[in-house]
C-alpha cells in the first residue's frame, strides 16, 4: 500500500513540471516577433486610457496589421496584458474574448468610458 502513494506523489510532480514547461512554452511564444510586440505595448497602456488597434500596430512596427492585432489580443487570456483597453478606431468598443460586456465593465471601472 504504501508504494501506491509515491506513484500518484510522483504523477503530481510530472504533471505540474509538465505545466511548467507549457507555460514556459506559451511565454516564449508571446514575446516572439510581431505578437511580442504587440503584447510589449499593449503592457503598456495606463489603467484609464484606451489605445486603437490602429494605434497598437504602428506602435509594434506594422501599421497596416491593425487585424493581426485584434487576432492576436483575441487568443490572449494573460492577466497581465490589458488588452481590453484596446479599442476600434471609431470608437466602438471592439471585441473581447470573455464579451464585450465585460470589456466595457473593466472599462468603466477604470474610469476609460462613463
Amino acid at each position: 500500500m504504501k508504494g501506491q502513494n509515491s506513484g500518484v506523489t510522483k504523477n503530481k510532480v510530472y504533471f505540474r513540471s509538465a505545466s511548467a514547461r507549457q507555460n514556459s512554452a506559451i511565454a516564449k511564444i508571446r514575446t516572439a516577433g510581431f505578437s511580442g510586440r504587440v503584447y510589449a505595448v499593449v503592457r503598456k497602456i495606463q489603467s484609464g486610457t484606451t489605445m486603437t488597434y490602429r494605434e497598437v500596430a504602428q506602435r509594434a512596427g506594422s501599421p497596416k496589421a491593425f487585424r493581426a492585432v485584434g487576432n492576436i489580443l483575441n487568443k490572449n487570456f494573460d492577466p497581465n496584458i490589458p488588452c481590453h483597453r484596446v479599442i476600434r478606431s471609431d470608437g466602438v468598443i471592439g471585441g473581447y474574448n470573455r464579451g464585450s460586456s465585460k470589456k466595457i465593465r473593466r472599462l468603466r471601472k477604470e474610469g476609460a468610458l462613463r
